[in-house]
């Protein structure tokens, strides 16, 4: 399926959201999906997961989280959402969802996605307001029971071999299960950090760095059996 990615400019309480949708071609309407992008903010790995979600039949829109400033002024405001659990990130996606939601185009059953620092934002909005999250190599927050509580049902993925989340799988596995909350938890052993994106990771001048000394770079194996994971939990819960 053929897709159509634009830049939009999302209604804000308070100055200029910016982000990209996918739209399928045809009529729809589509379920939505509200994607939080990673660290490095909306680059050509994003646009490229944008794409390959909307390509599976979804409305797909990626707030950018950097909007009021670029990533350098709003890196440390983002994390500090990340880590309380609410602030103008979280604002900022639930205007997402709002817009889409409010589409001629959405059936109104939205989904959120995450990857990196936006898969932990994805495992946290879990129980606001959505019918699926998937969680990609996410962060988990240090009360994770109690943002489990209401929670929707969550497909996630993780790397074996990303030692900044080392047991984050089996952690998630464990509370998952303990509250029934209906979910697909897998790592890949072979796999690291950033493992879905289709490209190198992080600015130009580091990716020699961040593929041969920190590890993060494409795992296309792992990657295609984690979409081909998502899309099956997704037409479940939001078709």
């Amino acid at each position: 399926m053929t897709v159509q990615l634009s830049d939009v400019v999302i209604p804000a309480v308070d100055g200029e959201l910016r982000g990209v949708i996918g739209v399928p071609n045809g009529t729809g309407p589509w379920p939505g999906v509200v994607m939080v992008h990673e660290v490095f903010g909306i680059e050509e790995n994003m646009r490229a997961q944008i794409e390959r979600l909307a390509s599976a039949g979804y409305l797909v829109l990626m707030p950018d989280l950097y909007s009021r400033g670029g990533m350098r002024r709003c890196l440390k405001a983002t994390f500090r959402s990340l880590t309380e659990g609410h602030g103008q990130a979280f604002d900022d996606t639930e205007a997402a969802k709002q817009f889409l939601v409010a589409r001629p185009d959405c059936t109104g059953s939205v989904g959120v996605i995450g990857f990196c620092m936006g898969g932990g934002f994805a495992l946290q909005m879990a129980n606001r307001g959505y019918d699926a999250a998937a969680v990609n190599y996410g962060m988990l927050p240090k009360d994770l029971d109690a943002v489990l509580e209401g929670s929707c049902a969550i497909v996630a993925s993780f790397g074996g071999k990303d030692k900044s989340l080392k047991n984050a799988a089996t952690k998630l596995e464990t509370a998952l299960t303990a509250k029934g909350i209906d979910h697909d938890v897998k790592e890949y052993p072979n796999a690291n950090h950033a493992f879905m994106n289709p490209g190198a990771a992080g600015p130009i001048a580091l990716r020699p760095f961040m593929q041969k000394v920190v590890g993060y770079k494409p795992y296309p194996d792992e990657a295609r059996d984690a979409w081909a994971r998502i899309e099956t939990f997704f037409a479940e819960h939001l078709r």
